[in-house]
C-alpha cells in the first residue's frame, strides 16, 4: 500500500512501548489540534517513560490499517476495539 498521509514520512509521532514491542495493536490514534502531533497508542493508560517517538512511516509500515485515517483532521481521534475492527472517528471535545 502506498503511503497515504499528506505529512512527510519522517514526521515525528508518539507511540507507546507496547506498540513498538508488538505486544499490543494500535487501537487509539489522535491527531492533536494544539500541536499537530499524531499519536498511535494501544489504548491503555501509560506512564511518561512508556512513550516513544518514531516516524509516521515507521507506524504505517508496522500497521498499514492506520492509512485509513490519512484524511482525519486535526482535533480528532479514532478508536477501535481490535486490530481487525473498523476505526471510529470522533472530534476531541476540547479541540
Amino acid at each position: 500500500m502506498k503511503f497515504p498521509f499528506e505529512d512527510a514520512p519522517n514526521t515525528a509521532t508518539i507511540t507507546c512501548c507496547h506498540v513498538i514491542n508488538r505486544e499490543k495493536p494500535i487501537l487509539y490514534v489522535s491527531y492533536d489540534a494544539d500541536d499537530g502531533m499524531w499519536q498511535f497508542l494501544c489504548g491503555e493508560v501509560h506512564e511518561m517513560q512508556d512513550g516513544k517517538i518514531v516516524s509516521l512511516r515507521y507506524i504505517f509500515d508496522m500497521d498499514n490499517t492506520v492509512g485509513a485515517l490519512y484524511q482525519m483532521p486535526c482535533g480528532y481521534y479514532a478508536e477501535r476495539t481490535s486490530a481487525t475492527d473498523d476505526w471510529i472517528v470522533k472530534k476531541h471535545e476540547n479541540g
